[in-house]
């Protein structure tokens, strides 16, 4: 046996554990690695400068990601102790990074080709916008806003300066979720009927009160645009996310990934719903964690799909996969024919041959990445439009703001995705929670 067969009987081989492991069918798999190379990952030059601010854990990630196309030559962090941790992280050969307190003073710098975003949701849309007039390129952490408004103005941003923004909603680049969507709009589970999204269920907690604000954080700068709250120790770095004024709780954190799969596959990732009803299913601990930790919201498309986005802890009677009491993570897709469950590393069908029969040559074909921040290094080099770029993550992530004003009001509420605005009943009221008052001085000025 020659090695040309060998190396063939292994290929299969491979092929055939990866598919046992995720539920991807052999056809589909050796059409992506077929297609592999043309996703040669490229950047904007030889050794982009790129810049991290917010230097969390997860902000650390995405820029450890991103050094493999550049260098981390700066970076930002209003917690001192987490700006260092990151010198330290990417210190190669006794050469640090610079590191700032104030984000606005590290745009300053010529060298940085590429802002890498991982701060807090509340922070993301004015570093972004400040990042935009600098003439950087960006990764930005999800969910892409904390409000409606402040998504129409970077989508407006981003065009009118022609800078590439990737939204870091990775699972667009996760190949069980692109068969997926690709699988529906084919059709081959019927015309879809119903969507339903499992997210986690959030945490309930408290009361906490008020605590020494740690060594090396500045905590007025942290808090920014939002209303002042006294630090309590957990509100911050993590936490942040089960506070409304910084940001939305489960509802866009892990909705930020659900959403946008759930609009993709609906054909509606540049629009989205028409109706929404939401509510919390759990009243939270006075001064505890302010988020819905156990919600329920249900949405409605012009095209006559509906969608529920529920907690995992919390079931629907249209569940395909699990059962009435509890909902899993992830995306469950009904259509007059069968259904289509995906979430990361696995996806199922009510039939085998729903996932297993080849899509037709004709087939629509969806953007193709099998490399999230590598995509978004090809489009800085080519000028084109990552996989999740400024609209597609604002639509996705308002679909979330939408459901949470619902609950948040308790109105059901007629949607006009066109001009981006609740109509009919109680729109009037509705509409006040599309935007927020921003502390000054952090309003738009603040970035000049």
């Amino acid at each position: 046996m020659n090695k040309f067969h060998i190396t063939r009987r292994g290929f299969f081989k491979r092929l055939s554990f990866v598919s046992a492991a995720t539920g991807l069918p052999i056809w589909y798999l050796e059409r992506e690695l077929a297609a592999a190379d043309a996703e040669t990952v490229k950047s904007a030059n030889d050794k982009p400068g790129i810049a991290l601010i917010g230097c969390g854990g997860q902000g650390r990630g995405d820029a450890a990601n991103a050094a493999r196309f550049g260098d981390i030559i700066a970076v930002c962090d209003v917690d001192d102790n987490q700006a260092e941790n990151a010198v330290k992280q990417f210190t190669k050969k006794d050469k640090k990074p610079d590191k700032f307190n104030d984000f606005r003073k590290l745009l300053e710098k010529k060298e940085v080709n590429i802002i890498v975003n991982g701060t807090p949701d509340h922070w993301h849309t004015l570093i972004n916008m400040a990042a935009i007039k600098a003439g950087k390129d960006i990764y930005t952490e999800k969910p892409l806003t904390l409000t409606i408004d402040e998504g129409k103005r970077l989508v407006k941003a981003v065009r009118d300066a022609n800078v590439i923004l990737q939204v870091g909603s990775q699972q667009r680049s996760d190949r069980n979720f692109r068969l997926a969507c690709e699988l529906v709009r084919n059709k081959r589970i019927g015309k879809l009927q119903h969507i339903i999204v499992g997210l986690p269920t959030g945490p309930r907690e408290g009361p906490f009160s008020p605590q020494p604000i740690p060594a090396g954080l500045n905590w007025d700068f942290y808090v920014g645009q939002a209303p002042y709250v006294e630090y309590n120790g957990k509100n911050c770095h993590w936490n942040f996310r089960w506070w409304y004024c910084f940001s939305n709780g489960m509802m866009t954190d892990w909705g930020a990934h659900h959403d946008d799969i759930a609009q993709w596959a609906n054909g509606t990732e540049r629009s989205g719903p028409v109706e929404v009803s939401g509510k919390s299913l759990i009243d939270m601990i006075p001064g505890g964690y302010e988020t819905a930790a156990k919600f329920k919201v249900d949405y409605k498309y012009a095209n006559g799909v509906t969608m529920t986005v529920v907690d995992e802890g919390t079931g629907t009677e249209r569940n395909v996969v699990g059962n009435v009491k509890r909902t899993p993570n992830g995306v469950q897709f009904i259509g007059k024919d069968g259904w289509i469950f995906v979430t990361r590393g696995k996806i199922q069908a009510s039939e085998q041959d729903i996932l297993e029969t080849p899509l037709p040559d004709n087939a629509i074909r969806l953007y193709k990445s099998d490399d999230h921040i590598g995509n978004f290094f090809n489009c800085v080099k080519s000028r084109k439009d990552p996989i999740c770029d400024v609209e597609i993550g604002h639509r996705s992530i308002s679909v979330a703001h939408i459901g949470v004003i619902s609950m948040r009001t308790g109105f059901k509420l007629n949607w006009d995705p066109a001009k981006e605005e609740f109509i009919g009943e109680n729109s009037k009221e509705a509409n006040l929670w599309l935007a927020r008052e921003m502390r000054k001085p952090f309003t738009y000025s603040f970035i000049g």
